[in-house]
């Protein structure tokens, strides 16, 4: 295998997995800014605040986008593991 068939492979890996973990990540970050302002607007300093509002937010991107994050992973490995042969000369 070459190393420019390892490097796309890489690349495609680091694709799929920025794809699959953003939604996550943006609805955690944008749950924990709201979470945030709140406690500075109403000065209440709770760590255990910040913890629920973002667990239900993932919760919720995992039911709502879960169907099309397995999708996405399973084209992916059907995929990388059809192309073994053409790997492998």
């Amino acid at each position: 295998m070459s190393e420019t068939v390892y490097l796309e492979i890489c690349a495609q890996t680091i694709w799929v997995a920025v794809q699959l973990v953003g939604p996550l990540l943006i609805a955690g970050t944008v749950i924990g800014l709201m979470v945030s302002l709140f406690q500075a607007v109403t000065q209440i300093n709770e760590m255990t605040l910040t913890f629920i509002p973002k667990l239900a937010a993932t919760i919720l991107v995992l039911v709502m986008m879960g169907p099309w994050m397995l999708h996405t992973f399973q084209e992916f490995v059907t995929r990388l593991f059809l192309d073994i042969p053409v790997y492998v000369r």
